[in-house]
């Protein structure tokens, strides 16, 4: 292909991508679907190697880019299959997060594979918003290992049926699962189309140019970065089980156009749920070198063959089953970009922003009373680090999240909640030359009686600046003006208030 063909190639199935997205957000139920976006879509080549993805959830879309080969491997496929999984340690992340799987097959021939990954709210937990402060991978939900739920076509009711019983809106989980496969056949039916246009044969080898294009245009990319070995290491606050400055600790070798990230000396799994399985870590990695790349560049596995990612076994960021991960996928990740970026910017300063807010703040509540269960989960944005050329964003989400908010009268229509506050947190940004964005401040009412889990992080440590800037505030979450931990679970009554502060970006640069 000439580099014409191939520059359309990519958009066409890019664009198979973005359609499966629309479908699945048109069609899904749940506000945290349709409203905040939370889910992510790609196509895969038949050995499970990436080949194309939305610009959806970058922890989502990474952490299946390093899983799908094993779990393509493992099984076998037919036409009109459809595997579904969430189990994080055979290519899930948190079990929130439900993947399904469908394979391309065109005249018999096995082509490829399209993949979407979407959060579900209530996924079987005790606590509403199922991202429960957990001791054990099993308290976080239903786990589901790689499973069928289409066979040859025909959806197996009585799977489903056990996936959605007990759960506190069955209606509601149906319709999210039934939008998911809808979106998977959207992406196989655009695919054999595209594949009908230019024959098997010369789509397989599209396939392997894209690789190959964009191993090329990543290796350009990072050869740029000077030679050495650079070392970084920052904490989470704490476990939310009285473990705190729990360290991650990374060093990025760099040898021409090849890179060695390894997480040596971080610490052990421990026994709250902020651990993570190794796909997660890698995704977050992946997506700090993707940030130093041109924007042209692919979202193929091609582009990350030149990054090779360790970390020990039964580390934090490699633990072992049954460790709870639910609060890893994403505290944990955001705090992984922060060490992989404080890293770089020791060779490179002028290319790399300071800490941004480090935390998704999760916010999960409901109620499993009888006659009126629910379940929310929302994340909440905060500020960007400063850098060389501009100030950081205010009140985004950053880096490993790319959601949006449940807009208030979405969340008002759907739950027993009155938005009092949602505002800017002037000042909360890290002051310097290009001063870090600031948070934001948002209070909650509640109408009826509701139980409430926070997961949040940079509640002890401050977002780092950089080259002289000061450190962004922490954030601050309290009940009715008392102030609560950061990961915390309680019961909260008609009338009270929650208001979370979160934290500001690191500025950059000294007076």
């Amino acid at each position: 292909m000439d580099s014409i063909e191939l520059s359309l190639f990519a958009s066409r199935v890019s664009a198979v991508c973005e359609e499966m997205g629309a479908v699945l957000r048109r069609a899904a139920f749940s506000p945290n679907i349709k409203d905040r976006l939370d889910f992510s879509c790609a196509v895969f080549d038949r050995e499970g190697q990436l080949c194309a993805q939305a610009a959806h959830i970058p922890v989502h879309l990474g952490s299946m880019a390093f899983a799908m080969a094993d779990i393509v491997a493992r099984l076998e496929w037919q036409a009109g299959d459809m595997i579904i999984l969430n189990d994080p340690f055979l290519g899930g992340t948190h079990l929130p997060d439900v993947t399904l799987i469908a394979p391309l097959f065109v005249e018999g021939v096995l082509l490829g594979f399209v993949a979407n990954r979407a959060h579900h709210a209530d996924i079987g937990a005790d606590s509403p918003g199922s991202m429960p402060i957990s001791r054990h991978l099993n308290e976080e939900g239903r786990v589901i290992p790689p499973s069928r739920l289409m066979r040859a076509g025909r959806l197996d009711e009585a799977f489903l049926n056990s996936l959605t019983e007990g759960l506190g809106d069955p209606r509601q989980s149906r319709g999210d699962f039934a939008a998911q496969i809808s979106a998977n056949q959207t992406g196989v039916k655009r695919l054999q189309e595209l594949v009908a246009g230019m024959g098997p044969e010369a789509y397989l080898g599209a396939l392997q140019a894209l690789n190959d294009y964009g191993e090329r245009l990543a290796r350009s990319t990072l050869g740029d970065i000077p030679d050495g070995r650079y070392t970084f290491q920052d904490v989470l606050d704490d476990d939310g089980l009285g473990r705190e400055g729990i360290p991650i600790k990374v060093a990025v070798e760099i040898r021409g156009d090849r890179i060695v990230v390894d997480f040596a000396g971080t610490a052990t799994q421990v026994e709250g749920n902020i651990n993570c399985p190794l796909s997660v870590a890698v995704a977050a990695v992946y997506y700090v070198f993707r940030c130093l790349m041109p924007p042209q560049t692919p979202a193929c596995a091609g582009s990350f063959r030149a990054i090779s990612v360790t970390a020990p076994e039964g580390s934090l960021l490699n633990a072992r089953r049954p460790a709870a991960v639910a609060a890893g996928n994403v505290e944990t990740s955001s705090r992984v970009v922060d060490v992989v970026i404080g890293a770089l910017a020791l060779a490179m300063p002028e290319r790399m922003a300071a800490a941004s807010q480090g935390t998704m703040n999760n916010l999960a509540m409901g109620s499993r009373a009888e006659d009126g269960r629910w379940d929310y989960y929302e994340t909440l944005g905060g500020g960007m680090g400063g850098n060389a050329l501009h100030p950081g964003l205010s009140a985004v989400q950053s880096h490993m999240t790319n959601t949006l908010n449940t807009p208030i009268e979405s969340l008002e229509m759907h739950y027993p909640l009155r938005v009092r506050r949602y505002q800017l947190r002037r000042g909360s940004g890290g002051y310097g030359v290009h001063p870090g964005g600031d948070g934001l401040i948002r209070e909650f009412e509640f109408l009826r009686p509701t139980e409430v889990t926070l997961l949040t992080e940079r509640r002890l440590n401050a977002p780092w600046g950089m080259a002289g800037g000061d450190n962004g505030q922490v954030g601050i979450n309290r009940l009715d003006g008392r102030r609560l931990p950061g990961k915390v679970r309680f019961q909260a009554g008609p009338g009270q208030r929650l208001t979370i502060e979160t934290p500001g970006g690191g500025g950059w640069g000294g007076a």
